[in-house]
């Protein structure tokens, strides 16, 4: 029997009943739906975190403290400063490196006349701006002549603009910033506001002070390392090229244990590949966890299917005595019932997928905890998703068609 008889009959005995046979459909394209929908919301996470952390800047290299040993106890990573202000300026002389930026950060209170917030106060320098990729929107960002001055003046992050002055702008306006160590307050003099920058793997971008870094240190958060260092959290350098990278690396690592002395690295050294790689691992193990718990709803729809299957062998049991009878062969018989499971379940993957679409591009932007929502519908998931209806398909129908094609014509013809 021709392929085309088989389906015309499949799509006659399917619509004979055709609430059951929606029905059976029904779970197919929720299966394909939620792995299409759940799978984009995955990728899309991906998509977020790599564009933030490419919008940090090009060439990036992040030195942050390491480990040191004391009495052959070994501290954790970044439990203890090692790094200075000095380290950075030394830095800054390196042929691969074309912009430093240092970071000293604490937690403070900043008061503009009765309203108040708690952020953080991050202290650096002109050069910030460039290496971070993170500029001023309004006004301006402070120079080095402040910096060397120690100028009382600072920079608003967006949303701390936005909650400490509204609509109104704070460009010239005064605040007061009390440094959660020392309790120590003093006045400060806003020059800019920067541009929203959004969340990242370090924090809220928006939600943040600026101030030149030497004024943080003597007023604010004053802390010295063991050799007398003005500490930094971090320090951000930018390489020349790209193919520098590695020589970049190699001298960065050379000039601190030259200046910190040390055999073992008291410092770590990470670029933004190495940033990416761990967040697109993590963000991938999480679209893979989705996917997965959506895959769920597909084998349920696949005993749906045999189950259909099942029940209208039995119905038509009379039927495929008749066929048989007729000099209809068993793999025609087979055939039939094989052709009208993969039917139901690529007619329900084709429904599926169009619905989780539809259903990605409506949640996207949707806000959740405080998160945007951004999915990403990629032709893979979309693939994989239908691929696995069709083979949920063929496999669950497998059993219902062997059975069908196994009956005895002569039992079949006595069923009622």
């Amino acid at each position: 029997m021709k392929l085309t008889d088989s389906l015309r009959i499949a799509l006659r005995g399917l619509s004979a009943n055709k609430m059951r046979t929606g029905l059976t459909m029904l779970g197919l394209i929720i299966g394909v739906a939620a792995v299409i929908a759940l799978m984009s919301v995955g990728k899309g996470a991906e998509a977020s975190i790599v564009s933030q952390i490419q919008g940090m800047g090009t060439n990036l290299l992040f030195v942050s403290p390491g480990t040191t040993q004391t009495g052959g106890v070994s501290s954790g990573a970044g439990s203890v400063v090692t790094l200075t202000y000095e380290d950075s300026m030394a830095l800054a002389s390196l042929p691969t490196v074309s912009g430093v930026a240092p970071e000293a950060y604490g937690m403070g209170q900043v008061v503009a006349g009765p309203v108040n917030t708690r952020t953080r106060i991050t202290g650096t320098t002109p050069d910030y701006e460039r290496v971070r990729n993170f500029h001023v929107a309004q006004g301006e960002f402070f120079n080095q002549q402040q910096v060397d001055s120690r100028a009382m003046v600072a920079v608003l992050g967006s949303q701390t603009a936005q909650n400490l002055f509204g609509d109104v702008s704070p460009v010239g306006q005064n605040v007061r910033i009390v440094s959660a160590m020392n309790g120590m307050g003093f006045t400060f003099r806003v020059i800019g506001v920067m541009e929203r920058k959004g969340s990242q793997a370090s924090g809220n971008q928006d939600d943040v002070v600026f101030m030149p870094i030497t004024t943080l240190q003597e007023r604010l958060f004053a802390q010295r390392t063991a050799g007398g260092g003005r500490s930094v959290q971090s320090i951000n350098v930018q390489v020349v090229s790209q193919s520098a990278m590695g020589d970049a690396v190699q001298q960065i690592g050379d000039l601190l244990r030259q200046r910190h002395r040390v055999i073992q690295d008291d410092f770590l050294v990470k670029s933004q590949d190495d940033m990416l790689a761990t967040a697109t691992q993590i963000t991938g193990v999480l679209t893979l966890l989705l996917g997965a718990v959506a895959g769920i709803s597909l084998v349920v729809g696949g005993i749906g299917i045999m189950n259909i299957m099942l029940i209208s062998v039995t119905e038509r049991t009379h039927e495929i005595g008749i066929r048989k009878a007729i000099g209809a062969r068993r793999q025609d018989i087979m055939t039939q019932f094989l052709v009208e499971a993969v039917l139901v379940s690529v007619v329900g993957g084709i429904v599926g997928i169009a619905a989780g679409i539809g259903f990605s591009q409506l949640i996207s932007g949707v806000t959740v905890a405080g998160q945007v929502l951004n999915t990403v519908v990629v032709p893979e998931s979309v693939l994989l998703a239908f691929g696995v209806s069709a083979a949920i398909g063929i496999f669950f129908g497998i059993y219902p068609a062997t059975r069908a094609s196994r009956l005895n014509p002569i039992e079949a013809l006595r069923y009622e």
